[in-house]
């Protein structure tokens, strides 16, 4: 049976027979009590793993022991803070104002009166009865073509009157002409000073609406986003809204590690960063209070990663953030070697940044305890990633030099057990969240520590990092251009296991130490494999590409090709350019009507 409008939540006077169910948040697994009980199990196996390294009976030669005991206690401390952040969540955001206010977003006379009762696209929204006006922001720096034009027929589709503006710093008259084609607004900066931030920045000049939207050009919006969002800022306090990132093309090891490895972020973490106020915005998918994001000075331009340290000064002036794990749009995971390399790179030096420029423990830092630990948690998050490389090195240690972390009378069958305590334990954690052990995630956490020594060099150095667009259009690079730490370690992996299989035959035993560089050698093998299959495919002609993206139900946009032309704005508009833009063009849009 096909549902009208009517059958939707609307303002005003309700009808007891169609009145729907508020939506519940899709954090029910927060307050799991499997989940809960997983937690507690795993957090006494770190401390069980903790105190068995730091026993002096069970210590072994210096060099292993003081590269195991350094890897480890980072990642115990990580894994302790995570455990009691998982455990913090479970706490809906979504209370009884925002369920009023969702409740009532929409008046049923005004839609009625002025017969858009077909084209909820321009339904006027309200809070706290008062008109709101909303701008939807897309960011664009050479994507593909259909990949902008998927993005902005959605925004322009979403329920809630709004203008859609494309903000492109490429300067590409394609996009124009796109944005003409499809009745979004388009602007275009004279520079590029500031990237992301200083595009969003300058459509703020131009813009005028109390609260902005902002998607990545490969990020498609549902139909209900603002629906589910802009409820949340009935309270004056909230800045942002934050959503996850899912992504619809995990297809190949890469794209497929780099969706996993955010998992349990967006499901677990996040939403318990709410109950600290600590929850931050990932740069797409979020909806920002105009007045907020001008009590700091505008989006962050003092670093590629402006999302975070938007947040953090957002966060220390007492704007209040909310997350929600209800997934409103889907976007495109990095798919290439290239891609995922450069999108990590930009995400640790954001985070080495916090760590180096902006001690979040300083007391000068004006933040809560809670929040100060959980963006100093961020800000080391990429430190701890750089584990693996010593943690790499403990069995070549042992194989050659006959160095272990152990003392001689701890046998591998303990060593294993207390190991499997720690990691099997978090494992299975991650069994639960994702449904499935996902390799693909083991392999690129193993991997990634090159991109993240170099970004730490880099931040520590004051080198410039230059902005990437996952999935930008253009020729691409070899994958092994980006890799070659990657196979340099790979090649000692593999000799080393030769060695150590050919002295564990003379021995006529198999060591721990064998066991584990053989599989050190084959995570950097499937990446290797990886690399290869990625390399070949791109020398034959790439096909078309399937369509990922469902349509959620929702009706494309049509194309308006008489609406008025887009807006071309430089980098200081002028008056003319700041009317134009502020003018409604379409006839019903220009409509600002009190409930």
């Amino acid at each position: 049976m096909t549902t009208s409008w009517k059958d939707r939540p609307y303002r005003g006077r309700r009808r007891a027979d169609r009145t729907p169910l508020p939506r519940k948040a899709e954090n029910t697994a927060v307050q799991s009590p499997t989940l809960s009980l997983f937690v507690l199990i795993a957090t006494v196996g770190i401390i069980a793993y903790t105190l068995f390294l730091l026993n002096p009976a069970n210590r072994g030669d210096w060099l292993p022991y003081s590269l195991v005991i350094t890897a480890e206690v980072m990642l115990v401390t990580q894994a302790l803070v995570t455990m009691w952040t998982i455990l913090s969540g479970g706490i809906d955001p979504r209370d009884f104002a925002f369920h009023h206010s969702q409740e009532r977003i929409f008046d049923a006379e005004t839609i009625e009166r002025n017969g858009l009762s077909s084209t909820p696209e321009f339904w006027p929204m309200f809070l706290n009865e008062k008109p709101i006006s909303v701008d939807v922001f897309i960011t664009v720096y050479g994507e593909a073509l259909d990949t902008i034009q998927r993005t902005t027929a959605a925004a322009i589709a979403m329920r809630g009157e709004h203008i859609t503006w494309i903000l492109d710093d490429g300067g590409s008259d394609a996009v124009r002409d796109l944005a003409e084609d499809l009745g979004a607004r388009y602007l275009r900066r004279l520079s590029s000073h500031g990237a992301k931030a200083g595009n969003i920045n300058h459509a703020l000049n131009i813009a005028t609406g109390e609260y902005f939207a902002v998607f990545d050009a490969d990020f498609v919006p549902k139909e209900d986003f603002l629906y589910e969002t802009v409820p949340f800022f009935v309270d004056d306090k909230v800045a942002f809204v934050q959503t996850p990132q899912a992504y619809g093309n995990m297809t190949n090891l890469i794209s497929s590690g780099a969706g996993f490895m955010q998992s349990v972020f967006y499901r677990f973490i996040q939403p318990g960063r709410n109950r600290f106020n600590a929850a931050f915005c990932v740069g797409t998918n979020v909806v920002f209070r105009r007045t907020a994001i001008l009590d700091v000075d505008g989006i962050s331009t003092d670093s590629k990663s402006e999302d975070i340290w938007t947040s953090l000064r957002l966060h220390e002036r007492g704007w209040r953030s909310i997350y929600i794990p209800v997934t409103l749009a889907i976007g495109d995971a990095p798919e290439t070697v290239e891609d995922y390399t450069k999108q990590q790179l930009r995400w640790a030096s954001g985070g080495f940044e916090i760590l180096m420029r902006k001690n979040p423990l300083s007391p000068r830092t004006h933040l809560t305890m809670d929040q100060r630990l959980q963006y100093m948690v961020t800000a080391t998050h990429y430190l701890v990633a750089i584990t693996p490389f010593m943690l790499l090195l403990v069995p070549p240690l042992e194989i050659y030099f006959d160095l272990r972390p152990v003392n001689l009378t701890v046998t591998w069958v303990t060593w294993l057990l207390f190991y499997l305590g720690f990691y099997g334990l978090q494992i299975l954690l991650a069994f639960h969240t994702m449904g499935s052990f996902r390799f693909e995630t083991l392999v690129m956490a193993t991997v990634s520590f090159p991109i993240y020594l170099r970004a730490f060099i880099n931040v520590f150095s004051g080198k410039e990092q230059k902005w990437h667009v996952t999935g930008a259009a253009g020729k691409r690079s070899s994958p092994f251009n980006f890799m070659i730490p990657q196979v340099l370690i790979f090649v000692f992996l593999f000799l080393t296991s030769i060695v150590a299989v050919y002295k564990d035959i003379g021995h006529q035993t198999v060591t721990l130490a064998t066991a584990w560089n053989v599989t050190n050698t084959v995570v950097f093998g499937v990446f290797i494999v990886a690399a290869l299959g990625e390399a070949h495919a791109a020398r034959v002609a790439e096909p078309a590409r399937p369509e990922l993206y469902p349509t959620f139900g929702r009706r494309v946009a049509p194309v308006r090709t008489a609406a008025a032309r887009p807006v071309i704005a430089s980098a200081m508009p002028s008056a003319a350019m700041t009317a134009a833009a502020t003018t409604r063009v379409d006839a019903q849009t220009t409509r600002r009507i009190a409930g």
